[in-house]
């Protein structure tokens, strides 16, 4: 298959290309070897800025996909909530309304996609089916004016999409979170054969460019990989984020309030994640430890390059800055796995009664 380039041009003078991802990139300072410099460029001390800063984080995502028209239509009509909001599409209109999924499917021409017709998988087998549309999710945290992650997703769409593949867009202002859903066609328009593939190093890519169309509207953004920021939990899918966040917030309720009041009821799958971490810690060292040990091996690399970064800063005569540095990984949280995570809530809900022991298919551990 051939490789997909992504296009990442830039009107704004920023760094493109293999000198953009240098200048975003904390963790490659600290590796000097043959050729290695010991000098921070201006794009470089402006990210470390943003990072030490703790300036809002972006967020891409690719949050699924559709492997047929069913599909690609059932996504379209469930982000324009059912023809409520409106779509925008790659040419400029505006669909809105009850039939807007249908047309733009049909305008798409989905149906002229070869990889539908493959036979649907078996219940519980693996659909290999390649994707017919990319369902990509851009996010800010809450307070960002909705209007102006609109204007950036536009640029972001025009700039990665446009006379490539067709696309559509819409905004949702529900959450506190302003996002924008975008649906991308797989197949390229002029050149057949040719399809969209993203890669984590894409949607790193994606991520960078996105946090610098949001400075280009004015609002503080920045994108770099958590681990550089301490933070090693992966975000859970959003269907268990919001089931967490109910229990979370029916916990922290006063007693008085909680009574006669029906508990959130807590997700199967993190049930039966937690009822598997319970038997793993009941039976001792475990796979966990060897993830543990990873992760501190992860954090001591990263600790070693931003110290690396706090002596070019030094160096470079930037001392407020390299000082800010410093406090910025004295602070970083401990290093502590799902498994940790997990037991640890499950203590603190049970002291809550919000999430009982009988709830747990598995006896009580004995915590060390």
């Amino acid at each position: 298959m051939p490789k997909q380039v992504v296009r990442l041009g830039r009107s704004s003078g920023e760094p493109v290309g293999e000198a953009r991802d240098m200048a975003l990139d904390i963790v490659s300072y600290g590796r000097r070897g043959p050729g290695g410099r010991l000098h921070l460029g201006p794009d470089e001390i402006a990210q470390v800025q943003r990072t030490v800063g703790r300036t809002p984080e972006v967020m891409v995502k690719v949050s699924g996909g559709a492997r047929d028209i069913g599909g690609a239509k059932a996504h379209l009509r469930y982000i324009s909530r059912h023809g409520k909001l409106p779509l925008e599409t790659d040419e400029g209109l505006v669909q809105q309304g009850r039939g807007a999924a249908r047309e733009i499917v049909t305008d798409w021409q989905l149906e002229l996609c070869r990889n539908q017709y493959k036979p649907k998988p078996a219940q519980g087998q693996r659909d290999t089916r390649a994707k017919l549309v990319h369902n990509i999710v851009l996010s800010m945290p809450a307070g960002t004016p909705p209007e102006k992650v609109l204007a950036a997703a536009r640029v972001f769409a025009r700039e990665n999409f446009a006379l490539q593949y067709r696309y559509a867009m819409v905004l949702h202002t529900d959450q506190p979170h302003p996002h924008v859903h975008l649906v991308v066609k797989c197949e390229h328009e002029f050149e057949p054969g040719k399809r969209l593939y993203i890669r984590k190093d894409t949607l790193r890519q994606w991520r960078e460019q996105f946090a610098a169309l949001m400075r280009e509207q004015g609002v503080a953004a920045n994108a770099t990989p958590r681990q550089l920021r301490g933070q090693v939990r992966k975000p859970y899918r959003d269907p268990i984020h919001h089931r967490l966040r109910a229990l979370r917030a029916f916990a922290q309720l006063p007693v008085a309030e909680r009574e006669g009041r029906r508990a959130p009821k807590p997700s199967t799958m993190m049930r039966q994640k937690l009822a598997g971490v319970l038997r793993r810690l009941t039976a001792g060292p475990s796979a966990s430890d060897a993830g543990e040990m990873k992760m501190r091996s992860t954090r001591q690399e990263v600790l070693a390059d931003w110290h690396a970064t706090v002596g070019m800063l030094r160096r470079q005569g930037e001392t407020r800055l390299a000082a800010q540095a410093d406090r910025f990984t004295e602070r970083m949280p401990a290093v502590q796995t799902d498994d940790q995570r997990l037991a640890n809530g499950w203590r603190e809900q049970v002291k809550h009664q919000t999430l009982r022991p009988r709830d747990i298919k598995s006896p009580e551990p004995k915590f060390r």
